[in-house]
């Protein structure tokens, strides 16, 4: 293994232990803000790995915190974890779309954060088989365009911090 490519291992291997911690601090600590409204701390980490190391490595550090942090709190396959997982699916998406298009760091992380709310409604109306469920989905976008913003912001300064990789 290459010097190169072992630098990206390592990268990934901090990122995924990233997310993940900050998953559990968030989902145990903080919980919601606003009206089931999360900060999403772990999405910050989402948007620093696709801008340092690419897509394919942002979807296994989102694979892995979904993953291992709903493992750790016992949650596994539960109801939780496809609700995150719709969230995270959603909004990776989303992410690699608005990657392709050039798009800004803030917008993306705003329509990330949109996507992930609309994703967990999708999921748990499914899961439920309740489609009124959908009626929390404005106060969900309400939410979600500041979080989105705050999220976009902290990682813009994470990004200002970090030394990129050479692909």
């Amino acid at each position: 293994m290459g010097i190169e490519k072992t630098k990206r291992f390592v990268y990934l291997a901090l990122f995924s232990a990233m997310a993940i911690v900050l998953s559990m601090i968030e989902s145990i600590y903080i919980g919601p803000i606003f009206f089931m409204v999360r900060i999403g701390l772990a999405n910050i980490v989402a948007l620093v790995t696709v801008k340092i190391l690419g897509v394919k490595e942002m979807i296994i550090v989102n694979t892995m915190r979904v993953v291992i942090s709903t493992l750790m709190r016992g949650m596994i396959f539960s109801s939780t974890f496809w609700i995150s997982l719709g969230g995270v699916v959603l909004s990776s998406i989303v992410l690699i779309i608005l990657e392709k298009m050039k798009s800004s760091l803030m917008f993306t992380s705003v329509l990330m954060s949109i996507a992930h709310s609309v994703g967990q409604v999708i999921v748990v109306c499914f899961f439920y088989m309740q489609a009124g469920v959908a009626a929390i989905l404005p106060y969900l976008l309400l939410g979600s365009i500041p979080m989105g913003f705050l999220t976009g912001m902290t990682a813009q300064l994470v990004l200002a911090r970090i030394k990129p990789l050479k692909a």
